[in-house]
């Protein structure tokens, strides 16, 4: 399963930029045995297109019930070093999660937080995506921790992943989103707050709304 043959059977889909992400994933899940030399070459590719099938590849290995603990740790160093190649909110979501979440479940996290204060937008939305897993697994404090360090991001597609994880985190734990927001709500950016309360009542989220503006 070689890269040149993954680009040329994506070809015969459709043009670049014209072919529909499931088209995609079905073919990503055909070459989920790809050795990640190959993968690394795909990364390398100037077409989007290409690396989504990259990372979609990387996500599926992830998920693999068979994967060994040397294999996932391949994922995630590689991930790392080509970080410069996933340089969009799309590719972030599809390999953050399961490629690196999933690998440091079990181990410090210190690299998260390097990757928050990172001057890479797309390095900084891994650090706050890659905690979904962690939520889903009932931990929510390392969302709440990097959430805190990217209170005064710019990039609005950071923020609107701050917003979305800390809402998901108060599924889990809605008395410590209640605290984060008790502390940070007018410091934070507005649609970062505005995803934060999804789940809440109306009077929470006009409290919230209603503090007032402060430098984070």
């Amino acid at each position: 399963m070689s890269a040149a043959e993954y680009v040329k059977r994506l070809r015969a889909l459709g043009p670049a930029g014209q072919v529909a992400m499931g088209k995609i994933f079905a073919l990503s899940k055909e070459f989920v045995a790809m050795p990640l030399s190959e993968v690394n070459i795909l990364l390398d590719s100037p077409v989007h297109d290409v690396r989504v099938g990259a990372l979609s590849i990387m996500d599926k290995q992830a998920r693999s019930k068979k994967i060994t603990e040397g294999q996932r740790k391949e994922l995630f160093d590689l991930y790392l070093r080509r970080s410069d190649r996933i340089d969009s909110w799309d590719l972030v979501d599809l390999g953050a999660v399961w490629v690196v979440g999933r690998y440091l479940v079990d181990k410090p996290r210190d690299v998260l937080y390097e990757l928050a204060r990172s001057q890479d937008t797309w390095e900084r939305r891994t650090a706050i995506v890659s905690t979904l897993y962690l939520v889903r697994q009932g931990e929510v404090d390392d969302t709440f921790r990097i959430a805190e360090i990217l209170l005064a991001d710019k990039q609005d597609l950071v923020q609107k992943a701050v917003g979305g994880l800390l809402r998901e985190a108060g599924k889990k734990d809605r008395q410590k989103l209640l605290s984060f927001l008790d502390q940070h709500a007018g410091a934070m950016a507005r649609v970062a707050l505005s995803y934060a309360m999804e789940h809440l009542d109306n009077e929470q989220r006009v409290f919230y709304r209603a503090q007032p503006r402060k430098s984070s």
